[in-house]
């Protein structure tokens, strides 16, 4: 039986999320130190650890046949790469920073300006886009030394927290675009592997909703439970179940993660108690 061949990053933070979200889906991975390769027990895949920067390349080719990169790697490399599903985490922002002593207004600022950068396709298309023109210089590694040593009066690069921009004594003054990892699609896969790819991304929709989920349990009074059930319809409807004290009943149900405390909160106002918060494991819808 074919394989399913995916390519996760070599090193660093998105191959642990990549390797963590595989194995939350149930995928069985054995490798050690320096592989560039890894065997899969219990499914039809084979994993090639690759530097991110190739990846959409081995895409392109048909080499592999998906991979867990960066949304920013595939604008810049692989525009015409399908994206299946977008994996919520490794999420940062493609932006443009200068020193903190610049004047910044707005984006004509940096015109005829000299800009450092590793994504040089990408802040090409954005500053065509504004109808700037500037100076770009294509450098790999520590983008954020350019203007302290001369070679840039701005810089384009990747943004997770802002730290480093500001140990470099640099502020972030556009965000071209937001990014997180997300599994791409070889425009020359199989039909065989296509079957394969659909199992992946079931296990892979199960894991992102139960990690986007919490299950609450809350005891409610009796006449109040239309208010909640209002409140929270749940995947279908909630659960009601009655106590063993008269007038009141447990309900359990599900909310997304994101709007969690609004509605506990309004909970609390309607008149629910002991609430209990679950983490979900899986969902399979």
């Amino acid at each position: 039986m074919d394989k399913l061949k995916i390519a996760i990053q070599k090193s660093g933070r998105l191959n642990e999320d990549s390797l963590k979200i595989l194995k939350d889906c149930g995928i069985s991975i054995s490798n050690g130190l320096d592989q560039l390769k890894s065997t899969v027990s219990n499914f039809p895949m084979e994993i090639m650890f690759l530097r991110n920067s190739d990846i959409p390349q081995y895409l392109i080719d048909g080499v592999v046949d998906i991979a867990i990169i960066g949304e920013n790697v595939l604008i810049e490399k692989g525009n015409s790469i399908q994206v299946l599903e977008k994996l919520n985490f490794s999420k940062c922002r493609v932006s443009l920073a200068v020193p903190k002593t610049f004047k910044y207004t707005s984006i004509k600022d940096l015109a005829e300006k000299k800009i450092a950068t590793s994504y040089p396709n990408t802040l090409n298309a954005y500053l065509n886009k504004k109808g700037i023109k500037a100076e770009l210089h294509q450098i790999s590694g520590s983008v954020e030394i350019a203007p302290s040593i001369g070679l840039a009066d701005a810089i384009c690069d990747i943004v997770s927290s802002g730290s480093t921009l500001f140990k470099n004594n640099l502020k972030e003054v556009e965000v071209m675009f937001k990014s997180e990892a997300v599994l791409a699609v070889s425009p020359q896969i199989s039909s065989d592997k296509e079957e394969i790819l659909k199992k992946l991304q079931f296990r892979l929709q199960s894991v992102l909703k139960a990690r986007n989920s919490k299950y609450i349990l809350m005891n409610v009074p009796d006449n109040k439970i239309q208010d909640v059930i209002n409140l929270l319809p749940g995947m279908r409807s909630p659960t009601v179940l009655p106590l063993a004290e008269k007038g009141w009943s447990s309900i359990h149900t599900v909310i997304e993660k994101d709007k969690f405390w609004e509605v506990i909160d309004e909970l609390k106002i309607i008149g629910a108690e002991g609430l209990l918060v679950v983490p979900i494991e899986k969902m399979v819808l």
